[in-house]
């Protein structure tokens, strides 16, 4: 959840990060009493993201500053609209205007990139869904950015969920001797509200991860880690719908609707947050007397 306070811990630090002694060249150049009005312009389209971090960028700099949106998170836009107007002190806006655009771009083009991935798997029941691949310090944003595109969020942070991988799983099958009596005492140490996924890379080791049960009292999500096309089908039928079935690895926007189509639940997708380029918006800036 991006909430308010959240959202000016993290601008009011890039601010600081930005100016840290206040704005050097528009204290010089730019009259106090200078006012200006200033247009947030999309110079491409996309799916807009970052509305109130954009304006929180603004509102923190100078609270004389007014910021209307006119594009909500997740809304559509095409080339040369307006998604959001700002007015008040030419200083303050000069001031925040790289901050607040450094901010809704990169979360705007999380929302574009995501939207293609929804897009290419419409018509089959598999989400989209990112992954903890993101920005240190910006996974709220970047996680809000993902929902903007219509995408879903997988476990937040490490403390949500248990998510056995290989390496995990390696040492639980020293101690316990196979994947299911490993798989069994995990599921018995943890609370019923604590969801349990397991990562497997074969095909061979499906029967020994359902034979720990599934369901809330066993495994409760599958992760099928760099699978072909026929394995994630043949994973599919034989999970034969006794837990979520995730797909992860090799996913990008020329193979994921054959992903979809294999009848997975999810589709995990690193690339969502970690190779979204930022989306191109400018701030077009108009001074008054």
């Amino acid at each position: 959840m991006l909430t308010r306070d959240h959202i000016e811990t993290v601008v009011r630090a890039a601010l600081r990060e930005d100016a840290p002694w206040g704005d050097l060249t528009s204290d010089t150049l730019i009259p106090a009493e200078s006012t200006a009005t200033a247009e947030l312009r999309a110079r491409e389209g996309g799916v807009f993201s970052g509305g109130e971090v954009f304006a929180a960028a603004f509102a923190l700099t100078d609270p004389r500053i007014q910021v209307t949106l006119h594009a909500a998170d997740g809304e559509r836009f095409i080339s040369g609209g307006v998604l959001a107007t700002v007015v008040g002190p030419a200083r303050g806006i000069l001031q925040a205007e790289r901050v607040g655009l450094n901010f809704t771009q990169r979360m705007s083009g999380i929302a574009t990139l995501t939207a293609r991935y929804v897009d290419a798997v419409a018509g089959t029941d598999a989400r989209i869904a990112d992954t903890r691949k993101t920005t240190p310090g910006l996974r709220r944003f970047e996680r809000h950015a993902v929902r903007s595109g219509g995408g879903h969020n997988h476990r937040f942070s490490l403390s949500d969920a248990v998510m056995a991988k290989d390496n995990h799983l390696a040492v639980l099958v020293a101690r316990h001797g196979s994947i299911t009596a490993a798989l069994r005492a995990a599921r018995a140490a943890l609370p019923h509200t604590t969801h349990l996924e397991v990562e497997v890379d074969r095909l061979d080791q499906l029967d020994a991860v359902l034979a720990a049960g599934t369901g809330p009292r066993g495994v409760g999500t599958i992760m099928l880690d760099n699978f072909s096309l026929d394995d994630l089908r043949a994973g599919v039928e034989r999970i034969a719908g006794r837990t979520i079935v995730e797909a992860s690895g090799g996913v990008s926007l020329d193979t994921v609707g054959a992903i979809a189509a294999t009848g997975v639940d999810v589709i995990s997708v690193g690339a969502l947050t970690h190779s979204a380029r930022a989306l191109d918006l400018g701030l077009d800036v108009r001074f008054e007397e």
